[in-house]
């Protein structure tokens, strides 16, 4: 632990808390958090020289497992050819294409660096196209941490304004709304009140930052009627779920189609991209064809736009899909045997190879007040016992897990043993 200890002391006087995210800091569970080394396939291991199953896939874009090789062999000959130019490369339009034909519903597709630039810019262009300002968004959806969405959520039919960050002025935060997951009377009664004030309702259709909270289609189809019924637009952030669950994300899944669409994640192969996208009217919107702002000197980067063309190309393999979610289905079943063999009181969510533990009595939730803060305690005490067993989970109770094309039937069995033998060690 040496190596460990020496790079925590420094990372710790070089960086904030040691880290350049905070999550990884272990803030919300016990013991202090190994470095990486490498990773490949469907391990990564630290250096000490300790290997664990990867069930975080860099927070989920690599859905390929680590270090592809076709992805890497992409980024290298697309390096070799220069890491920046700050001008329109051919694999950017290549790219484009390629994202424009998972989202038929959408002509036009603007690269940007992260998920949060693009969920930012989605909502500006969405002012503008509507020339409204109000922005609905949900309790346990996040989108980034661009100021006007650093908003929490309470109790009652809507808490307005209310940042939820430090340095983040209540000015700022005025115009955007907050309501609980799956209530529709909470939200026929906001449309029916601010409907006629609202630019854009943002909405993780599958949200996965606060556990893997589940919307039924009928909620989701009430919000694409009601805020088509008033003129405003419909914003599904995707950068989560899009290109993962489906090719065209949850908007396939569902049928339920909005304006915009924000992506990131697998769109860029595990290197910084995300993405807006949207018809040509409110597309028009944008720079340089409409007075919407928005520019990036590192968009459209050639070694990203090369990264996330070779995950797509992978992605378009025969039964892809189908095998990602036969693998978390493996995973599924393997966790709920030992979950029960614990007598723990839980539920899995699951949606193809996204997965969460809901350990509560009961279904699992599908709103964030619903959720259990105790369960968090539990796993802050099995998350240590995990990877002292070999198994790389997220260092947070509301984070869920994913599975790639990497990961082989023995993995994830690897990865139950791992769960069993920490249950076993708490006395459950």
């Amino acid at each position: 632990m040496a190596v460990t200890r020496s790079l925590l002391d420094r990372a710790r006087s070089a960086m904030p808390g040691g880290v350049s995210s905070p999550v990884r800091a272990f803030g919300g569970v016990r013991g202090e958090p190994p470095f990486v080394a490498r990773g490949s396939g469907a391990t990564i291991t630290d250096v000490e020289g300790r290997t664990y199953v990867d069930l975080v896939c860099s927070w989920g874009p690599l859905i390929l497992g680590h270090a592809h090789p076709a992805v890497v062999d992409a980024v290298l000959r697309a390096a070799r050819d220069g890491l920046s130019f700050g001008a329109t490369c051919a694999a950017e339009v290549e790219l484009a294409e390629a994202v424009l034909a998972r989202f038929p519903f959408c002509d036009k597709v603007r690269f940007v660096s992260t998920g949060t630039e693009a969920v930012m810019s989605a909502v500006r262009v969405a002012r503008g196209f509507t020339g409204r300002s109000r922005i609905l968004k949900f309790e346990g959806c996040y989108h980034g941490h661009s100021d006007a969405l650093l908003v929490k959520g309470g109790s009652g039919l809507a808490t307005f304004g209310t940042p939820s960050s430090a340095g983040v002025p209540k000015e700022f935060t005025a115009l955007t709304d907050v309501l609980p997951l799956d209530d529709e009377a909470a939200l026929r009664a906001y449309f029916a009140e601010r409907g006629p004030e609202l630019a854009v309702a943002v909405i993780e259709p599958l949200p996965a930052n606060a556990g893997l909270l589940v919307q039924r289609r009928e909620f989701l189809a009430l919000l694409r009627e009601l805020t088509s019924a008033c003129g405003a637009l419909l914003l599904f952030d995707e950068v989560i779920s899009g290109l993962r669950v489906a090719p065209g994300g949850m908007s396939e899944l569902t049928g339920v189609v909005p304006d915009l669409v924000t992506l990131g994640k697998i769109v860029g192969g595990g290197m910084p991209v995300g993405a807006y996208l949207a018809r040509e009217e409110i597309m028009g919107q944008v720079a340089p064809l409409g007075p919407v702002y928005q520019a990036g000197t590192l968009s459209g980067n050639p070694v990203a736009m090369a990264a996330g063309l070779a995950t797509l190309r992978e992605l378009e393999r025969p039964g892809v899909y189908a095998r990602l979610d036969a693998l978390g289905a493996v995973l599924q079943r393997e966790f709920e045997r030992v979950l029960a063999k614990h007598e723990v009181a839980s539920t899995i969510e699951r949606v193809g190879s996204i997965l969460w533990i809901s350990m509560q009595p009961g279904p699992a939730p599908r709103a964030y007040h619903a959720i259990d803060g105790r369960a968090a305690n539990l796993y802050a005490e099995l998350h240590p016992r995990l990877l002292a067993h070999g198994l790389w989970a997220a260092p947070s109770y509301y984070e869920v897990a994913f599975v790639s094309l990497a990961h082989e039937e023995a993995h994830l069995r690897q990865a139950a043993e791992a769960l069993d033998r920490s249950l076993s060690e708490l006395g459950r």
